[in-house]
């Protein structure tokens, strides 16, 4: 069984990729397994520059094959933002070691701030997530997921993280927050990512 770490710390996002490659050969670890080992800094300016920035730091920091995913959401009325910085666009609402769950809701009333004089057809965002898996030295496997939908005037529903409150996916009614794990995987950038590479793992691991 193979087994490859998680580049994150955030339970959620461990639980997701978990149910999907559930069905592989394969052992997914969470970064709480490695207490004592820092975060790199993400200098990338794409999702997938700082997608394989992490793979390849905690690759080589493990010693394990290391998955990486880094998403955000992409306003087009903010020209693209919060985009890479999505999850510390309210840091200067909050404190560097506040919890996730108040970091969230900074950054969700900070984009519904900035957003509070947009009209509803004009609030279209999407968020989007890139996987990067590395062996210390390469990327063998790299896939991109997106979900396309609209930003709300106000968060409604208690489940996912994030901005999940505040997005409208188009293929569902409601918020994120307002579907069930199943259901929010079926649709998520994330969950399109995952399943893309959990195919192309499922073929790499035949291979070898």
């Amino acid at each position: 069984m193979l087994s490859i770490v998680l580049a994150t710390r955030n339970s959620g996002k461990l639980r997701e990729i978990r149910q999907v490659l559930s069905a592989l050969p394969v052992e997914v670890l969470g970064l709480d397994g490695f207490p004592l080992v820092p975060e790199p800094q993400e200098t990338g300016t794409t999702f997938a520059e700082n997608a394989r920035i992490k793979a390849k730091y905690y690759a080589a920091a493990t010693g394990q094959w290391c998955l990486s995913d880094d998403s955000g959401l992409v306003v087009d009325a903010l020209d693209g933002r919060p985009g890479v910085l999505s999850a510390r666009y309210g840091s200067d609402r909050c404190q560097a070691d506040a919890p996730r769950e108040q970091i969230d809701r900074a950054n969700n009333e900070k984009l519904l701030e900035e957003l509070s004089h947009v009209p509803d057809e004009n609030r279209t965002a999407r968020f989007v997530c890139h996987l990067a898996l590395s062996d210390g030295e390469g990327f063998p496997l790299e896939t991109t997921g997106a979900v396309e939908g609209k930003i709300a005037s106000e968060p409604a529903g208690r489940n996912g993280f994030g901005y999940d409150p505040v997005f409208l996916p188009r293929e569902a009614e409601g918020t994120m927050a307002e579907l069930t794990g199943r259901q929010k995987n079926a649709i998520s950038h994330r969950g399109k990512a995952v399943r893309k590479f959990a195919s192309l793992l499922k073929d790499m691991l035949a291979r070898r």
